[in-house]
């Protein structure tokens, strides 16, 4: 990070362009409205597969990458990096295909259930044992949404049911796996990547960082600050700032920025997921600053998520001001229908230059 050079001037940090390591970007008009926000922030991002139907062969990840591209602003320097979905019936021929694809970076695992788009997930970790042992040889790394979705097990507690029922037997079969557990929400997760290997690696979102579970209830029903993994308990937050901010090459940015329109956050049964992409870097700021490190920024955005993935760092830089500014209480959507943000129409303490 390189902080603005001499004394009374406004602050600024410069750091090198970051990548967003799990990014929901929908697909047709929702994604043309979404793209651009992440595209201004992020030199790469790995895109979530979790379409109607879901993206399941290189085939059908080739063709996503094609309409990403070609759905990005004039002049944008965007890279998706692309993700296949576990299901029980998928083969370890297809995660060869993906090794050798040169685009397909990932296998991503949602138990059946579990979140948006998951009706096709895993429902048993065991039936998927070969294409497992193909991506330990290979190298794909996995990328787990770590909850259990047993009716019996507390909505609060199933990311640790998780850490016990599926990762640790998973990793003890597949010791050498290269895993990362993604938008990790309690202290429980951040213990257990810190125990593990090099070869397991965590994703946190700014929202986990700034909000507890409080947030969701202020002043009644917040939906907007409803996602999956849910907001924890305040020591669970602090914990995430702790790992986030301890400069431990295990933890690195994924927003997780998820876009649902207004009318389907605000409903009967509103859809999990916050959408933050478009002061992602600004709402990661505020989190470092909070823990009065602002200097180990730039290795959790930018450095920590390429050497995990063995990509290359990024050339280019970003630069973020203090400086306060409202964010747009909502932005256009697909069908003219209103996408609201996280902290929409609040202010911002920093703001990523153009």
């Amino acid at each position: 990070m390189r902080p603005c050079p001499y004394a009374g001037a406004i602050m600024q940090i410069t750091i090198t362009r970051p990548d967003d390591w799990h990014l929901h970007l929908r697909d047709g008009p929702e994604m043309a409205a979404v793209l651009p926000h992440s595209a201004r922030q992020f030199a790469r991002a790995i895109v979530m597969p979790n379409l109607r139907p879901p993206v399941t062969t290189v085939a059908a990840a080739g063709e996503y990458r094609a309409r990403i591209l070609a759905a990005l602003p004039d002049g944008a320097a965007f890279e998706p990096l692309m993700t296949l979905y576990l299901t029980d019936s998928m083969s370890p021929q297809e995660v060869w295909r993906a090794a050798a694809s040169g685009f397909v970076r990932a296998v991503k695992l949602y138990p059946a259930g579990a979140t948006t788009n998951s009706d096709s997930g895993v429902t048993d970790i065991g039936r998927c044992a070969a294409v497992l042992a193909a991506m330990e040889e290979c190298g794909l790394p996995l990328l787990v949404h770590g909850e259990v979705t047993d009716p019996a097990v507390d909505v609060f507690d199933r990311e640790k049911v998780f850490i016990e029922r599926v990762l640790q037997p998973l990793l003890l079969r597949h010791a050498a796996i290269r895993l990362v557990f993604e938008h990790i929400t309690t202290g429980d997760a951040a213990d257990f990547v810190r125990a593990c290997g090099d070869n397991v690696a965590a994703t946190i979102t700014a929202h986990h960082l700034l909000y507890n579970r409080n947030a969701i209830f202020a002043g009644g029903i917040r939906p907007h600050h409803y996602c999956l993994p849910v907001l924890k308990r305040e020591r669970h937050r602090q914990a995430l700032l702790q790992a986030a901010t301890s400069g431990n090459p295990k933890f690195f940015l994924g927003t997780d920025s998820a876009p649902h329109s207004r009318a389907s956050k605000e409903s009967a049964c509103g859809c999990a997921g916050c959408y933050t992409a478009p002061a992602a870097l600004e709402l990661y700021a505020e989190a470092f600053e909070s823990m009065a490190a602002l200097d180990r920024l730039e290795a959790f955005a930018s450095f920590h998520g390429p050497d995990f993935y063995r990509l290359p760092r990024n050339a280019g830089q970003v630069t973020l001001q203090q400086e306060e500014w409202l964010l747009p209480a909502a932005f256009a959507y697909a069908g003219g229908e209103p996408l609201v943000p996280l902290r929409a129409g609040e202010p911002l303490r920093w703001r990523l230059l153009d």
